[in-house]
């Protein structure tokens, strides 16, 4: 590769130079090696205090980076990054019920619990890496696609609204299916490894086997790339900067999977909060319309119409998701006084 070929690539990556793409990285690796390599370097049981420990950790980093972002590229990019971080977090509370479903079905020990959760993480970093670069990459050519997000998320958005809640069917999901056919597995979970050794056959030769603490990885994982095609989208109709789009989705992973043990106790406690998030998801769908048809039809010169402000979108959403959890909480605390009251 020639000077000036290397000089190209030096400079821009998906529209930002390629430095800013390492420093995201290294903070990543740093964040997963102190959770991993320090934090957790003995297996053992999460507690809630570590968990919320370790979410102030991750937030206030990528509260640091967000503020970074709005210093170093401008007030709107901020907003940006930081409304798709609260709507990535907002969304992914129900990824939390659907994982703790998934520990129980494979009884997954609490102690080992936080192994499947990193190691889900690294498999999001790829799998977002991957719908959001193609993502990018499709609006950038066919920038009415977003109009298709807008529909399809105001289409999820009351869907959500209307949506009886109930737990998923692990043992007819695909992956467990065809994972089963592939490969064998042990009956029950012994330690915190993926694959063991053991005797098999008549001679007793010693065969790979997997364990169910891998099957309930690979869920995990199928669930995190089922709950993108909802996340993706919504975080595209804030921003169509992959840079933004990717370290927002990425910075509320790592928070879902902390807070996992703060709230997987209690995630029942915010059964109103979808109705929030379905609101979120409408306005959302409703703002790609109002900000790109404004200028589609030429609103903006003849009528004077102005874009969205970011701002004003990062506080509606703030405003509602906090209400929401707000009113959860209440009306799920009423609601166990009067039991008892009738107990």
């Amino acid at each position: 590769m020639d000077a000036p070929a290397i000089a190209v690539f030096g400079e821009l990556l998906l529209g930002k130079p390629v430095w800013m793409w390492l420093l995201f990285l290294s903070v990543i690796i740093f964040l997963l090696w102190l959770d991993l390599g320090v934090l957790h370097k003995k297996t053992h049981a999460v507690s809630a205090r570590e968990s919320a420990l370790m979410w102030s950790m991750f937030a206030l980093c990528a509260v640091a980076f967000g503020t970074w972002i709005w210093i170093d590229q401008g007030q709107e990019a901020g907003a940006q990054f930081f409304t798709g971080y609260v709507l990535e977090t907002s969304l992914a509370f129900d990824n939390i019920f659907v994982i703790s479903t998934i520990f129980a079905y494979f009884a997954v020990p609490r102690e080992y619990q936080h192994r499947v959760l990193f190691w889900g993480i690294i498999g999001a970093i790829v799998f977002r890496a991957i719908f959001i670069g193609a993502g990018a990459a499709i609006i950038e050519n066919y920038i009415w696609v977003l109009y298709v997000f807008a529909v399809f998320l105001i289409v999820t958005g009351f869907k959500m609204a209307t949506a009886k809640s109930h737990g998923p069917n692990i043992g007819n999901n695909p992956v467990v299916k065809i994972a089963r056919r592939l490969m064998p597995f042990t009956d029950r979970i012994e330690s915190d490894r993926f694959f063991v050794r053991l005797p098999h056959g008549t001679k007793g030769r010693l065969k790979t086997f997997a364990t169910p603490l891998f099957l309930a990885l690979l869920v995990v994982e199928f669930v995190d790339i089922i709950f993108a095609i909802d996340s993706v989208p919504a975080i595209f109709a804030v921003t169509q900067d992959p840079f933004i789009v990717y370290t927002s989705n990425i910075f509320a992973i790592l928070g879902l999977r902390s807070m996992y043990f703060m709230l997987a106790a209690a995630v029942e406690r915010f059964e109103y909060l979808k109705f929030g998030l379905s609101i979120i998801l409408v306005l959302i769908g409703l703002k790609i319309f109002w900000n790109f048809g404004i200028k589609d039809l030429g609103l903006d010169k003849s009528m004077g119409f102005d874009k969205l402000d970011p701002i004003v979108a990062l506080a509606g959403t703030l405003s509602i998701l906090a209400g929401s959890i707000l009113y959860s909480l209440w009306r799920t605390r009423t609601g166990d006084a009067r039991q008892q009251a009738a107990e």
